[in-house]
């Protein structure tokens, strides 16, 4: 590979993990070319991109961005994901193929510039997602003036009640 090559390389790289918000850090060792292609749609499918590099054109690529602290550990075989909006997502994804796999292992991660190892990725896939967390809130959000709607409206109708009981007695006296 040329010297030009490999800085376009880099520099791709360099613009996926500024971007992302979250870099996994995987082993595909020993995985089929029909393995990483399933693992690649899924992703894909997600919004996630999956790169197999070279570790010294990787550790380039992160040097002095958003996810430097992965340069240290980049060794041996390693593929990276990156995920742009929801990091959990990308956390899901990966989670869930390396149960069905046996040679695909999820290794750590960069999330917002701190390194989290591999059981901190399984506790980060199983978070809900953003819009699961949203809609919660939301939900929380609306229920407020809807319970207080229903408490002055409570509270109303038993002033209209007795009312209506003090014109009754009224009427019949």
């Amino acid at each position: 590979m040329q010297r030009a090559q490999k800085n376009e390389i880099i520099e791709q790289l360099r613009a996926k993990a500024d971007r992302a918000g979250i870099a996994v850090v995987t082993d595909f060792r020993a995985m089929t070319v029909e393995e990483l292609t399933e693992l690649r749609v899924k992703l894909r499918a997600a919004g996630i991109d999956y790169q197999v590099v070279k570790n010294t054109l990787a550790r380039l690529a992160v040097k002095d961005g958003a996810h430097d602290v992965l340069k240290d550990h980049l060794k041996e075989n390693n593929a990276i994901a990156f995920g742009y909006d929801d990091p959990v997502v990308a956390a899901k994804v990966l989670v869930d193929y390396a149960k069905t796999s046996k040679k695909f292992t999820v290794k750590l991660a960069s999330l917002g510039g701190s390194l989290i190892d591999s059981d901190g990725v399984v506790e980060l896939s199983k978070l809900p997602s953003k819009p699961e967390l949203l809609a919660k809130t939301l939900g929380t959000m609306n229920a407020v003036p809807t319970n207080f709607v229903s408490l002055f409206a409570n509270v109303i109708r038993g002033m209209l009640y007795a009312l209506t009981a003090i014109k009754d007695k009224k009427e019949a006296a």
